[in-house]
């Protein structure tokens, strides 16, 4: 039975990555099932992503022979296997549209992901973990215990094994010392274009002012509050007539999808990070 793995990789741009890759996976017998590649014209980078089958190979021989192979081309490069799910654990607070969402589509076999964990700095959600069998951990945060308290979330996630953190809405702002060691594997969601309702209640502030436009953004947890590299973005219109619980409603609608998709991107290995920025191959 042959065994499926994703090979994901960037290095500076040179004539002939492509023929070369595809050289060293057929030297060992792989069959490509899916490839994407991008140059990226502005910082002279190439990135490619291949999924290939196999007959079932010695895990180690291959990332070494990747090693050698990638070293003269200066390639950072990352191989998954399609077989293991992505350990995760999802942080919430007290609004639960988008864990709900994610717990939802997890059991339904639309995400690739395994949850782990659910942490939150409130009780609100532990019969809905509850329901889905997952380990739930209350963990209070002040302005005294924070970093007692990330230190506890810390340790949750290393204890998981977790690959990827899904901020579902949680609300609080992680130290930077949390943001580095996540670095490239927690995801957030918040309201955008709405850049000028900063604050409580984004959407009273949006509907006060009468916007037509209202939407939400994923992307990577850094230590620069919000400014993160973007994974995905979605906008819904809104009309003169609709409430601030119809552009709650439909807010949370939106970003219930972009969280989603964000997920499930990163979690089948689609998004690389290009400096600020990130290439998808969807």
């Amino acid at each position: 039975m042959n065994h499926a793995y994703i090979l994901t990789l960037s290095c500076p741009d040179k004539t002939g990555i492509v023929h070369a890759v595809s050289g060293f996976l057929l030297e060992r017998g792989a069959n490509i099932e899916e490839a994407a590649q991008y140059n990226d014209p502005a910082t002279g980078l190439f990135f490619m992503r291949v999924q290939f089958a196999c007959k079932p190979v010695n895990d180690v021989d291959l990332r070494t022979q990747l090693l050698s192979f990638a070293a003269p081309f200066q390639m950072t490069w990352n191989l998954h296997s399609t077989t293991q799910s992505m350990r995760t654990v999802i942080l919430v607070s007290k609004e639960g549209h988008c864990l709900n969402d994610l717990l939802f589509r997890w059991k339904s076999g639309l995400l690739p992901i395994d949850i782990r964990a659910i942490v939150s700095n409130h009780r609100e959600f532990y019969q809905l973990a509850a329901s889905y069998n997952v380990p739930f951990h209350h963990i209070p945060v002040t302005a005294a215990n924070k970093a007692e308290a990330e230190a506890k979330q810390y340790e949750i996630i290393q204890t998981e094994g977790a690959e990827l953190v899904v901020l579902a809405r949680y609300m609080q702002i992680l130290s930077d010392d949390l943001c580095r060691k996540l670095s490239g594997r927690a995801i957030n969601i918040h309201h955008s274009f709405l850049p000028s309702f900063k604050g409580a209640k984004p959407y009273y502030q949006a509907h006060d002012r009468g916007v037509k436009l209202i939407g939400a953004t994923a992307h990577y947890v850094t230590a620069d509050l919000d400014e993160g590299p973007i994974i995905e973005q979605d906008v819904a219109r809104v009309e003169h007539s609709k409430t601030v619980d119809d552009l709650t409603t439909q807010g949370r609608d939106t970003e219930s999808q972009v969280l989603a998709r964000a997920v499930k991107w990163h979690s089948e290995h689609r998004v690389l990070l290009n400096g600020h920025k990130t290439v998808i191959f969807k």
